[in-house]
């Protein structure tokens, strides 16, 4: 009886322990994520990655709106990574930076992400990384799909979020008052 207890018990745990990791995994599946990967942690690098991420997300609001899957989503930004590396050049360029952005879909495994009420698990994500020269800096972050970019960013334990759909729907309905 006692063998069978153990048993029993190890067995729970393994299927406890998949059931976790296979909600993890689905529910990292769901998002589509967007990384723009400074130059390298100097202050002007870290700058532009702001001033950088800023243009990319505006260009991308009309794109990932019309998308009503995350397979749509993917689709939209791989046709349209040259834009996208093109946006970040000009402002790179315009801030008088010589290197230039990388822009790439693909599968990357990230630790796990905490803001305030938004929690990304670790795990493998689809998303759209664009890297500023050589990409060794600290990264900005948001989720493409569903559209949740925030501008914003972790310093220490507070993190301040907007969600720039949002402010423009409001924006939108403002004006028709």
């Amino acid at each position: 009886m006692k063998k069978f207890c153990i048993v029993f018990c190890l067995l729970f745990i393994l299927i406890l322990t998949a059931a976790v990791t296979a909600t993890q995994k689905a529910e990292a599946s769901a998002y589509l994520r967007m990384h723009v990967r400074a130059n390298s942690d100097a202050a002007a690098d870290q700058a532009v990655k702001y001033e950088v991420k800023e243009a990319i997300v505006e260009y991308l609001i009309p794109i990932a709106a019309g998308c009503e899957t995350k397979g749509e989503a993917i689709a939209a930004l791989e046709d349209n990574l040259r834009s996208i590396e093109h946006v970040a050049d000009e402002v790179l360029a315009e801030r008088g930076f010589s290197y230039r952005a990388r822009a790439r879909v693909c599968t990357e495994e990230f630790p796990t992400r905490v803001y305030e009420n938004v929690t990304l698990e670790a795990g493998i994500y689809d998303a759209l990384i664009v890297e500023l020269g050589e990409g060794a800096g600290a990264n900005w972050w948001c989720v493409i799909y569903p559209p949740l970019c925030f501008s914003g960013e972790a310093s220490g334990e507070t993190v301040q979020f907007r969600s720039r759909l949002l402010e423009i729907i409001q924006t939108f309905f403002a004006s028709e008052r």
